[in-house]
């Protein structure tokens, strides 16, 4: 195209000198020489306007030339500016979005066939992905590091004895308490020997051994008895003390102080055995590989339901337009919020990226886009320039020849 440019503008000058040279001899090659003077003026005009742009002409350092190369940056800020305000902004964000059902759209695309299970499988991929880059030792001391920020220091004492006074005032200790009695029956039926010589072996050794068998056999008789009442009567006297054990327990965790720094004594005992880190280790280490397991078979249980509650999630939303509408609602909310929190850095992309561009490159890399347009202008400023030339150079003539 700049050959083609280029050899317009040296026709035009041909032509001009010719018709320059011979316009004594013919008059009438005066139009053609005022064409062709208007053709090279408009070329010339246009060609150093065109070469403005990206280099100095003939390496000429004029004035607001090489705008590109020199203005790069500016270009940068300004085309990161124009983003940010004109395709950035909260009100264009809220409008695009609210033209279109996002959630119903994606909902339907979920509910074709092999969609949702591709979905999990992306998912799944980039879960066993991000496992394998874990690594264990840092991962355990992170997850231990959260654990004992957030759980194992916190007082426990305060939370727990407020919790069991809620339990008290609602009652649900008491399927506690009859679990409890009912398990203590059972073991007392099964192992009736239990109790052999807990009362007899205190007895005089010169009693008879069956006078021992009816005492161990009476003892458990009553036993169990015992706790058939208790079962069996809200109001015995033995599940008052347990409500009343259990009340006062709860009002010295959060109010006694002696309490309270037994509690986490023990607690700090317990969480400082190297058995129980040992034991928090492998239950790291048994959770990750049974993860990636699972997640690695496509045709595993984990990944095909997963699969089947998206696909039913999908067809739920589908079919809901108040869920819809809900969802579409949040996600222009998360947008808007996005955009407006991270506009700048979003747009700050092009600026920084088109900074860190070379300019002879960017120069060469802007002139291969447009350049086939601009050397367009340069050809049609040569005809516009012929035709202006010849049009005044006629209304000239004619003007000279009427006065």
């Amino acid at each position: 195209m700049k050959l083609l440019a280029t050899s317009l503008l040296a026709v035009a000058a041909v032509i001009f000198a010719v018709s320059f040279a011979l316009q004594d001899r013919f008059p009438w090659l005066g139009f053609v020489r005022a064409a062709a003077e208007g053709a090279m003026v408009g070329a010339l005009a246009d060609w150093f306007a065109v070469t403005a742009l990206f280099r100095h002409p003939l390496g000429l350092r004029i004035p607001h030339t090489a705008i590109i190369p020199t203005r790069k940056d500016e270009i940068g800020e300004s085309l990161g500016d124009f983003v940010e305000t004109e395709f950035l902004s909260d009100d264009v964000v809220a409008t695009r979005l609210a033209a279109y059902d996002v959630s119903g759209a994606v909902a339907r695309w979920l509910m074709e066939a092999g969609n949702a299970q591709r979905v999990v499988a992306e998912a799944s991929g980039a879960v066993i992905g991000l496992a394998g880059l874990l690594d264990d030792d840092r991962m355990r001391e992170a997850v231990e590091a959260v654990v004992r920020t957030h759980v194992i220091e916190p007082e426990w004492a305060p939370p727990i004895g407020r919790l069991g006074e809620r339990i008290l005032a609602s009652g649900g200790h008491h399927d506690a308490v009859d679990l409890l009695l009912d398990r203590l029956d059972d073991w007392l039926v099964i192992h009736p020997d239990a109790l052999s010589n807990l009362v007899s072996g205190r007895l005089p050794s010169w009693l008879p051994s069956f006078v021992d068998r009816l005492v161990d056999e009476r003892v458990h008789q009553e036993l169990r008895r015992f706790v058939a009442e208790v079962r069996n009567d809200p109001t015995h006297r033995a599940r008052r003390a347990i409500d009343g054990y259990l009340a006062e327990l709860s009002d010295r965790l959060q109010h006694d102080p002696e309490t309270i720094a037994g509690l986490e004594s023990a607690k700090a005992r317990a969480f400082d055995d190297p058995r129980i880190r040992e034991l928090a280790a492998s239950a790291w280490t048994a959770a990750r590989t049974a993860a990636v397991e699972a997640l690695s078979d496509p045709d595993g249980v984990v990944r095909q339901r997963a699969a089947a509650a998206l696909a039913d999630t999908a067809a739920r939303v589908a079919a809901d337009p108040q869920l819809r509408a809900s969802l579409d609602e949040r996600i222009s909310g998360a947008a808007r919020y996005l955009v407006s929190t991270y506009r700048h850095d979003i747009a700050s992309v092009i600026t920084e990226t088109v900074r860190g561009w070379d300019p002879a490159e960017t120069t060469d890399k802007i002139e291969t886009q447009v350049g086939r347009d601009l050397q367009f202008i340069r050809i049609n400023g040569t005809v516009v320039g012929a035709l202006a030339g010849l049009a005044i150079y006629t209304i000239a003539t004619v003007v000279a020849g009427v006065f």
